[in-house]
């Protein structure tokens, strides 16, 4: 296989041309219907342009914790937010059938939260692997600049 033709792999987003986002933006990057009838839907909430920026570790660890423990205020539908290994955004995973425009005013009601905020959630030895690896100002930079592109949300490529 070339370059431009890459094998299909069995994991949604390395199927993804990332070349071709555009960055903020948020996308289904799965949607799996369990054997019980109940769905899971995946989102892809991509803060930096892939190959291009990325967050910084700290901030990452502390949007992960906020969103995290404010999502859960604006859904029950929450199963999971976790950071991408590139650190160009996370995945939000909640139970129920979604869309990207169901999902985007819990996420900007989260976002609101964290620019809102006083301090990191459970940013301490007791309940955090890395306590003091946090930082409340990136976290409320990077969610500030993702929702001041809130027109966009919706606009995957270019």
């Amino acid at each position: 296989m070339t370059e431009n033709t890459p094998q299909r792999m069995n994991v949604e987003s390395f199927n993804l041309d990332h070349r071709t986002v555009a960055a903020p933006y948020i996308r289904i990057a799965d949607r799996k219907e369990l054997p019980g009838g109940d769905v899971l839907t995946k989102f892809d909430v991509r803060f930096t342009q892939p190959n291009v920026e990325h967050l910084e570790s700290e901030t990452v660890h502390s949007l992960e914790h906020m969103m995290a423990e404010h999502m859960r205020n604006h859904t029950g539908d929450v199963l999971d937010v976790s950071p991408m290994g590139c650190r160009t955004g996370f995945y939000a995973l909640l139970v129920g059938d979604h869309t990207p425009e169901d999902f985007a005013p819990v996420l900007e009601a989260t976002l609101n939260d964290v620019v809102a905020a006083t301090e990191v959630p459970a940013a301490n030895e007791v309940q955090c692997g890395w306590g003091a690896h946090h930082t409340l100002e990136g976290a409320q930079a990077a969610a500030r600049a993702f929702l001041a592109e809130r027109d966009s949300w919706g606009q995957v490529t270019a």
